[in-house]
């Protein structure tokens, strides 16, 4: 492995529409759904452990989710922690890590994945981030790695390459033509009917120079407040520094900040299987069915009947759940919340925003 290589972990997000599980104190990156005993975080640094040495492993969080990312990756190095002070989405984490890394060193070329995906096939995930790094290594590229969609799904980036869909065999970068960042479900649908989009994985592969770069191109509202970064990192004025950029840092995303402007986009087709878990109902569609009624139970003490393609899910393993004639319906039971609605998307999110009224801030 090139000694040039590095890998960011984004795992400053909220994960709000994984209540009530995944709450402000603790979001969803720092919870064991997979029956692994290890959290979405532990299991995305030791997947790339697996091909990059641990002190070219850097974890971006905010400042209140330090102590759990300690907790939980306690061989990270603290310089390796970087911890913005508030949450500004993942443009301005980028640049704080990009920054950072272009002070230890100026060759850097990065894989940039967030803490919460479900990657299997390890081997084929691996040769693939391997190849991405040293196609990316001597190019002037933003490289993402794409997805062969299967449903038409408004929470996903899309990605049109230049050609067409590739052979589902394929093996090489091709050029960017367009990136669309979460469409509607009919515009979605138009896009793989077309049979030239991919889904855009949030994995991103690319020199530091170059991002830095872009970046100052494209999002100099952001760019400029790192300003005087050369000295301020890595030094002990470094929180006071992080402290005003974020302070008066816009909230964007680098899909919507960079990706849809650059003209130096690529995409690397992936073969591994993958899954954004960003709700409960991508979770279940990416989870053994527990029965054959389509349901999802992550405990033995259920009592099930008339059930079907629901998910009930308890953080206490040992309470039993006696759950009648529920379809396409969600049961998530917690110390001292528990949600029962449809398991749509669209469902939830609505539902959940009721969290927002006074009285019920304690339960967030």
């Amino acid at each position: 492995m090139d000694n040039n290589f590095y890998c960011v972990i984004m795992a400053g997000g909220s994960g709000t529409r994984f209540w009530p599980m995944s709450r402000a104190a603790k979001p969803k990156q720092f919870l064991e759904m997979q029956g692994t005993g290890k959290s979405f975080i532990r299991l995305t640094y030791e997947r790339f452990t697996a091909f990059i040495p641990r002190d070219h492993i850097i974890v971006v969080a905010t400042d209140r989710l330090g102590n759990l990312v300690r907790e939980q990756i306690p061989e990270l190095a603290e310089e390796n922690l970087l911890l913005e002070p508030y949450g500004r989405d993942t443009a301005p984490c980028i640049a704080y890590a990009t920054y950072s890394l272009l002070k230890r060193n100026p060759q850097a070329t990065m894989v940039v994945a967030p803490a919460d995906h479900i990657i299997m096939d390890s081997d084929i995930f691996e040769a693939e981030i391997t190849a991405a790094l040293e196609y990316s290594a001597d190019k002037d590229v933003l490289m993402t790695l794409g997805m062969t969609p299967t449903r038409p799904d408004p929470n996903y980036g899309y990605i049109q390459v230049s050609g067409g869909r590739l052979d589902k065999e394929g093996n090489m970068a091709v050029k960017v033509k367009t990136f669309t960042e979460k469409p509607d479900v009919e515009l979605a649908r138009v896009f793989i009917d077309s049979g030239e989009f991919f889904w855009n994985s949030g994995i991103f592969v690319w020199r530091a120079e170059t991002i830095k770069s872009e970046m100052e191109k494209h999002l100099p509202e952001v760019t400029r407040l790192f300003s005087g970064w050369e000295n301020a990192l890595g030094s002990p004025v470094e929180d006071m520094f992080i402290e005003k950029v974020y302070s008066d840092c816009i909230k964007i995303s680098i899909d919507y900040g960079i990706m849809e402007k650059t003209a130096k986009a690529w995409m690397y087709p992936a073969h591994f299987r993958w899954a954004d878990v960003g709700t409960w109902e991508s979770l279940y569609n990416n989870m053994p069915k527990s029965d054959d009624a389509g349901n999802i139970f992550n405990s033995t003490n259920v009592l099930s009947r008339d059930n079907a393609e629901s998910l009930v899910i308890s953080s206490d393993r040992n309470k039993l759940m006696a759950v009648c004639g529920l379809k396409d319906f969600i049961v998530i039971d917690t110390e001292d919340a528990l949600l029962i609605c449809p398991k749509s998307d669209k469902g939830v999110k609505d539902f959940i925003s009721g969290l927002a009224m006074p009285g019920y801030e304690r339960f967030k």
